[in-house]
């Protein structure tokens, strides 16, 4: 069941319809049912190993709570860690270091024994994975008392509106929410709808119909020059944070409707000065999870410098390979880990000022911008093969006009899209329209008409319901 599908719409307001006219008591288990309902329609059998995750973790947290013993608590923390990532990793990256290593002993002419898995990979295990997690850690450091009801606990790690791409909660932002008595309000409803008609505008005309350039360009990279190859580049880099954000915004609104708030997942990212601002504006819940769980546990900052390059190589290498398992998504965590590098050492030779100067901030803006779409190189294409098929033709080849693809209006219309979508948010930077539920310049009339113009683009302009590319994360 897609976000951007009528059976999601339908299920949508039936489940806010029953939700608002049950009684308190009914509500969670109801979100719960119809949570499971929803993950069910891709794989009703994966659904038990969704229940596992959730009352393992539960009972994880349980158990560190009711003991002082530390040893205990440590142990059980560890055990909930291994566990956990221990499901994710034999789903998602057994067959890749499996493989890896065949490809090893047979450059060395060593017979491999181990045979390649067929290994069905559960939607949204990455995230529901991270969000169970996430909850006997915070009960060991103490920042969430133990949850003692397990359907609470159970409906927030499949919370249906963010249960396959996210954004990844935690139990501190979350969890407690289900505790809480919502009432229907037309003002909150008629936010989320906004959010929901801007989410599938995204997702239907802009990521999908930037998608259809960028299938064919990349499905055969040896057979276009650089231009086209640029080209092909800055329109998935539109096309990925459309796909994405779309999804965000999607489940935010839905989520809102029900009551619920979920935290921001994106804050305009290819406005970003520098890397560091970049992944603070990029899937917000996962910067904020490896920053939380992994970055500061290991030292963080607050450390001397070669033990902070190790961590930073850490935390994006794992990001990295987070996202797909495969070597060019690892090439791309590295390339993020080198950005940080730079960044550090150029600001180390000249520190930005409290308020640097128009030139500077647009410099900055332009080379990180580039330096990301360099690095989305990687994440698309297929193989490291190719992508580096994709780099050298750009840097060598850029003579020509590009090749506009088996429909030059199409064309055309990306990129008048995609300047729509910088004045969009350049409006919504300054204030004039409304970003995530802030306050709009913009006359209520007028903010009707828009987002009814929007429905018009969706049916005029929808380019396809393809899946969202996070889905396979």
């Amino acid at each position: 069941m897609l976000f951007n599908s009528w059976e999601y719409i339908l299920f949508l307001a039936v489940v806010v319809g029953i939700y608002f006219t049950a009684p308190f008591r009914w509500r969670v288990p109801f979100l719960l049912v119809a949570s499971y309902f929803f993950y069910m329609q891709w794989s009703w059998k994966l659904a038990f190993l969704i229940g596992f995750v959730t009352l393992f973790n539960f009972e994880a947290g349980r158990r560190i709570a009711q003991t002082e013993d530390r040893f205990t608590r440590r142990a059980w923390l560890w055990f909930a860690c291994v566990v956990s990532l221990g499901i994710l990793g034999f789903f998602k990256y057994f067959n890749f270091f499996n493989d890896s290593f065949r490809t090893i002993f047979e450059m060395a002419n060593m017979t491999y024994m181990v045979p390649h898995l067929d290994i069905i990979l559960p939607v949204g295990i990455s995230f529901f994975t991270f969000q169970a997690l996430s909850y006997p850690i915070d009960v060991y450091r103490g920042a969430h008392g133990p949850e003692r009801s397990v359907m609470r606990f159970s409906t927030y790690v499949v919370f249906f509106p963010q249960l396959i791409a996210g954004p990844i909660e935690r139990a501190t932002t979350l969890l407690d929410q289900f505790s809480t008595h919502h009432r229907f309000d037309t003002q909150r409803f008629a936010e989320g709808a906004r959010l929901i008609i801007w989410g599938l505008f995204k997702k239907i005309v802009i990521a999908d119909r930037l998608a259809l350039y960028v299938d064919d360009i990349y499905a055969h990279p040896e057979l276009h020059d650089g231009s086209t190859l640029l080209l092909a580049t800055y329109f998935f880099t539109f096309q990925i944070y459309c796909d994405f954000s779309a999804y965000s915004d999607i489940a935010i609104g839905s989520a809102r409707m029900l009551g619920y708030d979920l935290m921001k997942n994106f804050n305009l990212p290819y406005f970003a000065r520098t890397i560091t601002d970049f992944w603070r504006r990029w899937h917000i819940s996962l910067t904020s999870w490896f920053t939380s769980y992994v970055y500061i546990p290991l030292g963080g900052s607050r450390t001397s410098l070669p033990k902070w390059i190790r961590n930073v190589w850490i935390v994006f290498l794992l990001s990295g390979l987070w996202h797909g398992a495969a070597w060019t998504f690892v090439v791309w965590g590295g390339l993020h880990a080198a950005y940080y590098m730079v960044q550090r050492g150029w600001h180390a030779i000249l520190p930005v000022p409290d308020r640097p100067s128009l030139l500077r901030s647009a410099f900055g803006l332009l080379v990180t911008f580039h330096a990301v779409v360099l690095a989305w190189v990687f994440f698309r294409a297929a193989s490291i093969e190719d992508a580096w098929i994709v780099v050298t033709r750009i840097l060598t080849d850029l003579g020509g006009m590009p090749d506009l693809g088996s429909s030059r209006f199409s064309t055309m219309v990306n990129v008048l899209l995609i300047f729509f979508l910088l004045a969009v948010q350049t409006g919504q930077v300054r204030g004039w329209f409304s970003f995530y539920f802030s306050e709009s310049r913009v006359p209520r009339p007028l903010q009707i008409s828009g987002h009814a113009l929007l429905l018009c683009g969706i049916a005029l302009l929808g380019a396809s319901s393809s899946a969202f590319i996070y889905f396979q994360f």
